[in-house]
């Protein structure tokens, strides 16, 4: 990303052939919206004028208080690599203003946006995140429609002819980079039809941003290639199913503050105290990092998703790890999310439970370095072992147990949070579901 003036994006917009806009935003649930604009209403949308109707947004404001503003992050303008015989069409991220001026309190971006300017009055420059999206592609059928034939019979870091999303994955890979993301790497997951594409770590707010972008990117990519890309966390039983590991670390200037080269394991004392807010506070943030019914299908024992409160530096069965990295690549890798999450509200309720244990100098618990699957249930308690919420009702009455989780998303979006997700919760509680029909029909 670059840091553009007015100016410069009407001159980027005119020499691109760019025809249409789109003011991007997310709802509170993460879903990407947008407001398409001609060229010609470039200027008035640059000068915060564009204005719509909040009430028909998720999680917003009800229909009697619905002007809402449009107000553009100008460093977010990027051209995307298709777009019509006319012209291109380019894209800018916006933060939702109230007609009095003011932030609208509901808005996921500037509620991360509000747990950084905290994080920055503790001395913190910068909050570093490496995002792991991982996702499925799957068939479509002849209507064109997502089937639940896989596209591939692959595995962990096969390659083509058993990966056959190898020429769609690299098209996204080049299509990103053409968009200005920096690509780590790009490979074949564990379950057949599964992919991972990594981009370099940013900092928070332009982390999030660049999540909902490789999630609009990955769609549009596959369907050229006649393929459905899901993000659901465990679209299919008996394999595994798509985390989003995000690794995390804290800046002050140039300099890690969670690496401390005296230390055996080479991290700091604000690195311990992050790091055992974040386990202090796991089980409460978990209906964010993990919001859907079907998010707990993920969470389970035998397909490397951790289930489990804890953390290493050895192995990858706790929730956190510690990876081997040290110097400026120090950092805490978070493995419970999954990429269904609202990333803005995802790392804002991680980064403030980081601060948390900051603030009250949380003392981290001892690492458990063995295979915690293996473990009895009397060794995972002996040990002090904590599950993650089995459920999302469960996980829903732990955020409403947790203040400072609940303070980092404010009132307004916590309340229509957890009166979206009971309603989701009640809709699959009331639903008959094929799985008791094969148990019961014929038994009773």
């Amino acid at each position: 990303m670059g840091k553009y003036t007015k100016e410069d994006i009407m001159r980027m917009a005119t020499e691109e052939n760019v025809k249409f806009i789109r003011l991007q935003f997310t709802d509170l649930l993460g879903v990407i919206k947008n407001l398409e604009i001609p060229l010609s209403q470039l200027p008035k949308a640059l000068d915060n004028k564009m204005m719509f109707d909040g009430s028909s947004i998720e999680g917003f404001v009800r229909i009697e208080e619905s002007d809402m503003y449009l107000y553009p992050d100008l460093d977010t303008w990027v051209v995307f690599p298709w777009g019509t015989e006319e012209g291109k069409v380019a894209r800018l991220i916006c933060d939702i203003y109230m007609p009095d001026g003011t932030p609208f309190g509901g808005d996921p971006r500037q509620i991360l946006k509000k747990v950084v300017a905290e994080a920055n009055e503790m001395g913190f420059t910068s909050f570093n995140v490496g995002p792991e999206p991982e996702f499925f592609l799957f068939k479509m059928n002849e209507k064109g429609e997502a089937s639940l034939n896989l596209n591939d019979q692959g595995g962990y870091f096969d390659f083509a002819p058993l990966d056959l999303g190898e020429n769609c994955r690299r098209d996204i890979v080049l299509t990103l980079e053409r968009m200005g993301f920096e690509v780590e790497a790009s490979h074949h997951e564990v379950a057949p039809g599964q992919h991972e594409i990594d981009f370099k770590y940013a900092d928070a707010v332009q982390a999030a941003d660049q999540i909902v972008t490789f999630k609009l990117v990955v769609k549009t990519v596959a369907r050229q290639h006649g393929l459905h890309a899901t993000f659901m966390p465990k679209p299919l039983f008996g394999v595994s199913g798509s985390g989003m590991h995000t690794h995390q670390s804290l800046f002050s200037g140039d300099k890690n503050v969670f690496y401390d080269e005296q230390d055996p394991l080479g991290l700091s004392q604000t690195a311990k105290y992050y790091l055992a807010g974040i386990l202090a506070h796991s089980r409460n943030f978990t209906a964010i990092t993990n919001p859907l019914v079907n998010s707990y299908k993920r969470l389970v024992p035998g397909y490397e998703a951790p289930c489990y409160v804890a953390w290493s530096a050895k192995n990858r069965s706790p929730l956190v790890r510690v990876p081997a990295s040290r110097g400026l690549s120090t950092r805490i890798e978070v493995r419970s999310p999954d990429p269904a999450a609202n990333p803005y509200l995802a790392l804002a309720v991680m980064l403030k439970a980081g601060l948390d244990g900051i603030k009250k100098k949380m003392q981290l618990p001892a690492p458990i370095d063995r295979n915690i699957y293996v473990m009895s249930d009397a060794e995972r308690e002996a040990n002090g072992i904590e599950n993650l919420p089995a459920t999302l009702k469960d996980a829903v009455e732990c955020l409403k147990a947790d203040p400072v989780i609940c303070e980092a998303l404010g009132e307004h979006a916590l309340m229509n949070f957890i009166d979206a997700k009971e309603i989701e919760w009640d809709m699959f509680r009331m639903r008959v579901h094929e799985w008791e029909r094969e148990q019961y029909m014929n038994t009773y």
